[in-house]
C-alpha cells in the first residue's frame, strides 16, 4: 500500500533530516575544537613541531668514513631528501597519496568515508602521508577499538597534519616521513630499510627495490618480502602498476621491473653482529658514562640509542676486517691442533681443577641463572645440566644445531681456544683494529681491555730497557747458567730454562733477547733489582699490579692486551708513550660537536734507549733461530719488523706483540681458564699461538696500498743521532774481567 505524504509530512521530515546532518556537522566542529583545545590531550605544541621527535640510531663512524655499527632503540637512521632516491618517493605518493602534493594535509574526498567505517570498526586508509607522519611523530598511542576514541584519534592527526603542513615544505614532510616509519625487523626509516633488505643505500634504489619497501608499509610483517616473498612480489607489482597510473614510469619499464625476482639481499642489524663488536661494546659503556657529564641545551641528557648520534673513532674499517679475518684464518687451524693434541685424553685426569672449574662455569652460565630464577632446586639444575638438549654452539665453521648435554656444552667451551688484538699507530696512539674475541653472539667478555693475562716473556724487554738505561750495551754477554735471587719473600727464586731452547756459554743481551734465555734476563734482573724494573712498567702504561718481585722480569704479572700493545708503542714511538687513542669526537643529529677527546703523552724512555731497544727487538726476528725468525723464513716478511713472543707457564698463554715504524699490534692466544692448554710448547707458545695472526694481518695490510702503510721503511733514528755502536763485532769476543768500565756501555 502506497501511502501518500502531505506536504506537511514531507516539510516535519526534511527537517528531521536537516537537523540529523547539522547535529551531526555540529558534533563534529564541537569534537574538532574540543580536541584543538586539548580536552582529549595535549596536541604538539609550536616548539614540538620545529622540533619533532623520533627515535634515532647513533651511528659509530670509522677513520675511513665507514659506518660499522649502531647503537639503537629502534635501528633508524635519517637522511636527506637528496639522499632519497626519487623512485622511493614516486613509489610512497602513487601508492600512499596521489594528491600529496595538491592538499594542504587532510585529502577530504577520502576523509570522508573515514568515520563511517570506522563506526563500523572497518580499517579505512584514508590518511594522508601528512596525516601518517603526524601519528608517527607525536601518537604514542595504540589503535583505538572503540569507535568514539577512535574518531577523536583521527582528529588529532588530522589537526596535527595541518600544522605540520603550515610548518614545512612538501620534501621536508616527506623525508621525515621517510625517515619514521617502520619497515619490519626493528628497522625504521628508508635507509635503514635499503640497508637491511638490499644491502644499498637510499639513494640507489631502484624502481623495483622502491615499490618493495613502500609495499611494506601498512603491515611490515604481513608484508615482509623476507617471510612472505609471494605476497610481497605481488604487492610489489600492484606498487608498480600504481607508479604507471600515476605517470611516474611507463608500462614497458613496469613490465621489466615486474618480470625481475624481489632480489632480496637480507642483512638484519644485530649488535652480535658486524665489524668489531666487541669493540663496539666497550665503547658504547665509555660514551654512557661520558654522556653523564654533557647535556642537550634544554638540560635533557643524551641518550645513546635514541638521539642520533655521531661517534667518530680511529678504527679503520678496512684494517678491522683483515685482523678478523686473519683471526679466523688462523685460529681454525690452530684449534684442530689443539684438539688433536687432547683427543682420546680423559680430561678429569689432566687438567688441574678440572670438576671445580666446570661447576663454576655451570653457576656463571646464563642457564644456571635461569633455572635458578625458577626457583629450581641445586638438585634440579644439576638433573637439567645432565639432561640432553638442543644446543648452539659456536664452531669455526658456523654456529651449529646439536643435542648434547649442557654440561658437556661447558667442557666444549672450556676447550675452546680464545684470541685477542689490537692494532695501534704508536706515533698517535690511534687503535687501528680490536678483536677481543672469537664470537661477540657466544662470548662476549672483550679480551683487549677489560680482560688481563699473564705476559710471559713478552714483558723481557722492561728488563733490557732498564739495563740499557744503566749502560748495558746490548753487546755484552753473560754466562747463560741457572741464577738464584735471594732476599724477597724469605726464599731464594731460580728460573728454569728448557734445555733445547738454553743457549750455552757466554750470550750477548741480543741474542738472550732474540731466543728469550730465562737466565740471562734473571742475571740482569739480580743486577738492576726489580723497583726500577716496575717503575718502568707502570711507566709504560701497566694498569695491573706490578709488584716489584725478581719473577717480573720473566712476565709474571697480569696485563691487557691494549697495555702491552701500548707500552712496546714506547720503543717505536722514541720513548714517547701516548694513550690508546679509539674514541676522537661526538656530534649530536645535527653535527654540533659535544664531545673531543684529547690523549694524554709522556716521555718514559730517553730515545737513544728506545731505539737501542728497537733493534733489539728487530734482532728477535733477524736472527736465525730467535723467537720470531718465523716472520721471515715462513711469512716471506723483508721489511723492518721486531716484536717478542711470550709464552707461559703450561702453555697457558701465548703471545706476540709486533712493531713496524707506523704500527703496533698485539696478539694473545689462550683458553678461558690457565688450567685448559696446550699439552707441547712446540704447538702452545706465543710463535705458533699468536705470531701467524699479527703475520697474515700484517700481510693484508700491506697489500691493501690506500692504506698507505709503506712497507720498506725502517724506524727513525734519533733526532740528534745515534750515540750507541750496535754492531757487537767492534768489541772483542772476549768479555774482560769484571771491571764495571769494561761491561758498561763505554768499552
Amino acid at each position: 500500500m502506497i501511502v501518500k505524504l502531505s506536504p506537511q509530512d514531507i516539510k516535519r521530515y526534511n527537517w528531521y533530516i536537516w537537523r540529523f546532518f547539522i547535529g551531526c556537522f555540529a558534533f563534529v566542529v564541537i569534537l574538532i575544537g574540543l580536541t584543538t583545545l586539548g580536552v582529549f590531550g595535549p596536541l604538539p605544541s609550536l616548539r614540538d613541531l620545529e622540533n619533532p621527535k623520533s627515535d634515532q640510531a647513533s651511528a659509530i663512524i670509522s677513520s675511513d668514513k665507514q659506518v660499522i655499527g649502531k647503537y639503537y632503540f629502534k635501528n633508524r637512521s635519517s637522511v636527506n631528501f637528496k639522499d632519497i632516491s626519487p623512485n622511493a618517493i614516486n613509489a610512497l605518493i602513487a601508492k600512499e597519496d596521489n594528491h600529496f602534493y595538491s592538499h594542504s594535509g587532510v585529502d577530504f574526498w577520502r576523509t570522508f568515508s573515514i568515520i563511517p567505517y570506522n563506526l563500523v570498526n572497518k580499517k579505512q586508509g584514508a590518511s594522508t602521508i601528512t596525516q601518517q607522519l603526524a601519528k608517527n611523530l607525536f601518537s604514542n598511542e595504540q589503535p583505538a577499538h572503540n569507535s568514539i576514541k577512535r574518531i577523536i584519534q583521527k582528529l588529532r592527526e588530522l589537526i596535527i597534519a595541518v600544522r605540520i603542513e603550515k610548518h614545512y615544505t612538501k620534501q621536508e614532510i616527506i623525508t621525515m616521513y621517510l625517515n619514521t616509519v617502520d619497515f619490519g625487523s626493528n628497522t625504521f626509516g628508508i635507509s635503514s630499510a635499503a640497508q637491511t633488505y638490499f644491502n644499498t643505500t637510499a639513494a640507489n634504489l631502484t624502481p623495483d627495490q622502491a615499490a618493495t619497501l613502500i609495499q611494506m608499509l601498512t603491515a611490515p610483517t604481513k608484508n615482509s618480502p623476507v617471510r612472505h616473498p609471494d605476497r610481497a612480489l605481488n604487492n610489489r607489482n600492484f606498487v608498480l602498476n600504481r607508479m604507471v597510473s600515476e605517470g611516474y614510469l611507463n608500462g614497458g619499464q613496469a613490465a621489466e621491473y615486474k618480470a625481475k625476482p624481489l632480489g632480496i639481499d637480507y642483512h638484519q642489524v644485530d649488535h652480535n653482529e658486524g665489524l668489531a663488536p666487541y669493540f663496539r661494546a666497550v665503547l658504547k659503556d665509555d660514551i654512557k658514562r661520558i654522556l653523564t657529564t654533557v647535556n642537550k641545551a634544554d638540560g635533557t641528557p643524551y641518550d645513546i640509542d635514541r638521539d642520533g648520534l655521531k661517534i667518530y673513532t680511529t678504527i679503520n674499517a678496512s684494517m678491522q676486517e683483515y685482523a678478523e679475518a686473519a683471526q679466523r684464518e688462523w685460529m681454525r687451524d690452530l684449534q684442530n691442533q689443539f684438539n688433536s693434541q687432547w683427543k682420546g685424553v680423559k680430561l678429569s685426569d689432566k687438567i688441574k681443577n678440572y670438576k671445580l672449574l666446570i661447576d663454576q662455569g655451570i653457576r656463571q652460565s646464563d642457564r644456571y641463572r635461569e633455572l635458578k630464577a625458577e626457583g629450581q632446586s641445586e638438585e634440579e639444575i644439576i638433573n637439567n645440566f645432565n639432561t640432553p638438549d638442543n644446543l648452539n654452539l659456536f664452531t669455526w665453521r658456523g654456529n651449529i644445531d646439536t643435542v648434547m648435554k649442557p654440561v658437556d656444552s661447558i667442557v666444549y667451551c672450556k676447550m675452546l681456544l680464545r684470541n685477542a688484538l689490537m692494532s695501534m699507530d704508536p706515533t698517535t696512539g690511534y687503535v687501528k683494529a680490536w678483536v677481543g674475541g672469537i664470537n661477540f653472539e657466544h662470548f662476549k667478555y672483550d679480551q683487549v681491555k677489560v680482560g688481563a693475562r699473564q705476559v710471559g716473556s713478552t714483558a723481557k724487554p722492561f728488563t733490557y730497557a732498564v739495563a740499557i738505561n744503566n749502560g748495558y750495551s746490548p753487546c755484552f754477554q753473560i754466562d747463560n747458567v741457572p741464577v738464584t735471587i735471594s732476599g724477597y719473600g724469605g726464599q731464594g727464586w731460580t728460573p728454569g730454562s728448557s734445555p733445547l731452547e738454553t743457549l750455552p756459554g757466554m750470550v750477548t743481551l741480543r741474542a738472550a733477547l732474540a731466543h728469550s734465555q730465562n737466565w740471562v734476563t734473571a742475571a740482569l734482573m739480580k743486577e738492576l733489582t726489580p723497583e726500577p724494573v716496575a717503575e718502568l712498567i707502570k711507566k709504560m702504561g701497566i694498569h695491573n699490579n706490578v709488584p716489584p718481585y725478581p719473577s717480573i722480569c720473566l712476565g709474571v704479572f697480569d696485563a691487557t692486551v691494549m697495555d702491552m700493545t701500548a707500552a712496546y708503542s714506547v720503543f717505536a714511538n722514541h720513548g714517547v708513550w701516548t694513550e690508546p687513542t679509539y674514541l676522537l669526537r661526538i656530534e649530536d643529529k645535527n653535527g654540533n660537536e659535544i664531545y673531543n677527546y684529547t690523549p694524554k703523552v709522556k716521555q718514559v724512555m730517553n730515545e737513544q734507549d728506545a731505539y737501542v731497544m728497537v733493534d733489539m727487538l728487530k734482532s728477535v726476528v733477524d736472527m736465525s733461530g730467535a723467537t720470531g725468525n718465523r716472520l721471515r723464513w715462513k711469512y716471506n716478511f723483508t721489511n723492518p719488523i721486531g716484536g717478542k713472543t711470550g709464552t707461559t707457564s703450561d702453555n697457558s698463554d701465548g703471545w706476540f706483540i709486533g712493531i713496524t715504524p707506523k704500527l703496533v699490534t698485539g696478539v694473545w692466544t689462550g683458553c678461558e681458564n690457565r688450567d685448559f692448554h696446550f699439552r707441547t710448547t712446540r704447538m702452545g707458545e706465543g710463535s705458533n699461538s699468536a705470531l701467524p695472526i699479527f703475520a697474515l694481518y700484517l700481510k693484508k695490510v700491506y697489500a691493501d696500498q690506500s692504506l698507505d702503510i709503506k712497507k720498506n721503511i725502517d724506524f727513525e733514528l734519533p733526532k740528534k743521532g745515534l750515540t750507541t755502536v750496535l754492531d757487537c763485532n767492534v768489541y772483542s769476543q772476549q768479555q774482560k774481567g769484571t771491571n764495571e768500565v769494561e761491561k758498561k756501555l763505554s768499552f
